[in-house]
């Protein structure tokens, strides 16, 4: 990385900063009403928008109620429950299969640790963050989601490609006190300016903090990568 570590705190407290006034209301938008109705629409939020999880879980919940229900249920069915989302096949199963762990191994229970989510199926380090600490009130890390990669990699936060290379700069840039906002700011402001293909860098309150800015540097701002 060529920007000095120093440097780079420096500049993740002032995006914090300005995008906690941009954004002041900024929190998940997953709907839920208990950890596993969470650890659900995280695990079908996988390439797919939250607004169409929102739609979809809308009806699920009504349908199944504890682990039990989907751990029970044929996965067919489970799967045609789900075909409005992407990859609804592979996610009916790492479902099933979670809820069955869920039911065997937790008592009914969503665990509470890093490891235990993990060894989930469908549940990795981004889905347990979130489960963590919307579901939990434990924050371990950093949730590091498509709008986390993008506008980290771009503001020069970090010059990581993997997601949990990504995290692990994060959490040693980001006050730990914002661990978890940091990716409810950068998912808005992902949404709203800086999205993937046509940022709006005049309209955007990070412009002059931003290597990535258009007309300062070279920067091809849809990858994020050098032209």
């Amino acid at each position: 990385m060529g920007t000095p570590r120093d440097t780079r705190t420096e500049q993740a407290e002032t995006i914090v900063e300005r995008l906690e006034a941009e954004y002041p209301d900024s929190t998940i938008s997953l709907r839920y009403s208990n950890r596993l109705e969470l650890l659900i629409a995280v695990i079908l939020s996988a390439q797919c928008t939250d607004e169409r999880v929102n739609q979809e879980t809308e009806h699920l919940f009504e349908k199944y109620d504890g682990p039990e229900d989907y751990a029970n249920v044929p996965q067919e069915e489970l799967a045609e429950d789900l075909n409005s989302i992407t990859y609804y096949n592979n996610k009916a199963g790492y479902i099933k299969s979670a809820c069955e762990t869920i039911v065997e191994e937790h008592d009914g229970e969503v665990p509470d640790t890093m490891d235990e989510l993990t060894d989930l199926s469908g549940v990795g380090r981004k889905t347990a963050n979130v489960v963590l600490q919307h579901g939990h009130d434990v924050v371990e890390g950093i949730v590091v989601d498509t709008h986390v990669q993008r506008l980290s990699r771009r503001l020069g936060l970090t010059e990581e490609k993997r997601p949990e290379a990504i995290e692990q700069e994060l959490m040693e840039l980001v006050p730990e006190g914002y661990w978890q906002q940091f990716t409810h700011l950068c998912i808005d402001h992902g949404r709203a300016v800086c999205t993937a293909r046509n940022p709006d860098c005049d309209d955007c309150v990070l412009a002059d903090v931003c290597p990535s800015e258009k007309g300062d540097s070279e920067i091809d701002l849809a990858s994020g990568e050098p032209w």
